[in-house]
Formats: structure tokens, C-alpha cells, sequence
């Protein structure tokens, strides 16, 4: 698979999440549209060292193909990093970012013909997030979806009330968002045990992961326990 060229993005938006999270919505000029597969990453090129291979960060897009030349990523700040300072502290609206991509196969597997269970913490929700708007937007068929959500604290869970919304619109969603630091009236804890219950009876299912690579190290091991086939469980990882 040949890799796409190098482009200029325009930052036109940026909107504050969280506390410590960003939405950063780029448009590619030189394109009427940007096509992608919803689960597919960018990787930028940031001017913040002198080799190449030191500058490059890779981020899920977190919007859906829409047919217009505008992708939205979700990043969150590392204050111990250099990407995420420099997109931070140095980027606004009007800025260009050097960008290579789409790329990527963390991607759906059409037709769904199983339940898809999708597990992330973090940002790691942004290839969901894409891939639960093209499947309304695209009408596309498909068995229950189960999007489970780790987080911290409520104030940190992105796209809360857009998920909230999805599971009155999308047929056979269901939004799980479970915290590890917070009491409060939804599920608690870790994201492992959610799942698990979910599929005690073991029904037909491809499981997605995004996130930490400690949580989904964790995820893989526990669903082959389960007795799922390594072939239903997909994975990118994250840092």
C-alpha cells in the first residue's frame, strides 16, 4: 500500500474539550474532499526537532468522511511531551500543519455481520466516534454496538453528550461510560469487567481497542479467555 503524500493543512477551528484536551478541525486546501476509512490516522510533522523520524505524531481522526476536505483530530496535552506542547502552546487558527495520510487499517469490517463492542479510554474514542457517525450518516446495517469508555472523571468523558444523543438516533447502540476515579450514577471502575459481563454469553462478536497499551494488552488476554478467536479482536494502540 503506497503511503500519501505530504500536504498542507489550515487550522480553521479549535475548540477546548476538557481541561486538558483539544479538538483541532484542519482543512486541506489543495482538496475538495478528503477521502478516508473511519479508523484511519494522520501523522503530522511538527517543527520541533531536526530529524524527521523525531517530529512525526500519529492521531485517529476523530470525524467521519463527509465529502468536504475537513478532518478533526482529538489530542490530548502532554506536558512532559513536544508535540503536544507545540500544538498547544504554538498553534491557532489560521496556522498550517504538515500532514501525511489517511492510513491505517484499524478499520471497520463490512458488512457487520457480528455485535461490534468498542473499548477505549481517552482520546482513544476518536476512530469510535468516526465510525459511529458514518454508520448513521451511511445507514449502514448493522448488529448492536456497545461503546464502553474509560475515564477518570466525568469531566474528562469527550463527546459525552453527542454518545448520549447517538444511543436515542443510532438502532442498537448502547454508550457505556465508566469511571475509575469518580462515585456516580453510571458504571464504575474499569472497563474490563464492563465487557466482560456484556459477553458472559459469549455471543458473536468483533471487539475493537484504543487506547494505553497496558489496557489493551489486559483486553486482548481477558476476551481470548473468554474464548473469542484472536481474528475478532482488533487493536491500536496508543503512545
Amino acid at each position: 500500500m503506497s503511503l500519501e503524500p505530504w500536504r498542507t493543512g489550515k487550522v480553521i477551528q479549535i475548540q477546548q474539550q476538557t481541561n486538558d484536551t483539544r479538538s483541532f478541525f484542519i482543512q486541506v486546501p489543495e482538496l475538495t474532499t478528503l477521502n478516508f476509512k473511519p479508523g484511519q490516522f494522520v501523522t503530522l510533522d511538527l517543527p520541533i526537532h531536526e530529524k524527521p523520524n523525531k517530529r512525526w505524531r500519529s492521531y485517529s481522526i476523530a470525524s467521519s468522511p463527509d465529502g468536504s476536505n475537513v478532518f478533526e483530530l482529538i489530542i490530548v496535552l502532554d506536558k512532559n511531551g513536544t508535540g503536544t506542547p507545540y500544538l498547544f502552546n504554538e498553534v491557532t487558527v489560521g496556522s498550517e500543519l504538515k500532514f501525511r495520510g489517511p492510513q491505517g487499517v484499524f478499520t471497520l469490517k463490512e458488512p457487520i455481520d457480528k455485535d461490534l463492542v468498542f473499548i477505549c479510554t481517552g482520546t482513544g474514542i476518536a476512530p469510535f466516534r468516526s465510525m459511529l457517525q458514518y454508520i448513521k450518516r451511511n445507514a449502514v446495517e448493522h448488529k448492536n454496538i456497545c461503546l464502553i469508555f474509560g475515564c477518570r472523571t466525568k469531566a474528562s468523558l469527550l463527546y459525552y453528550d453527542e454518545m448520549k444523543q447517538l444511543e436515542q438516533e443510532l438502532k442498537g447502540f448502547t454508550y457505556l461510560p465508566t469511571l475509575s476515579r469518580e462515585e456516580w450514577d453510571g458504571q464504575m471502575g474499569y472497563v474490563h469487567p464492563v465487557y466482560e459481563s456484556l459477553c458472559a454469553d459469549r455471543r458473536p462478536a468483533e471487539f475493537y481497542l484504543c487506547g494505553w497499551k497496558g489496557m489493551i494488552d489486559d483486553a486482548r488476554k481477558r476476551i481470548a479467555d473468554m474464548g473469542y478467536d484472536k481474528k475478532e479482536i482488533h487493536y491500536e494502540i496508543y503512545g
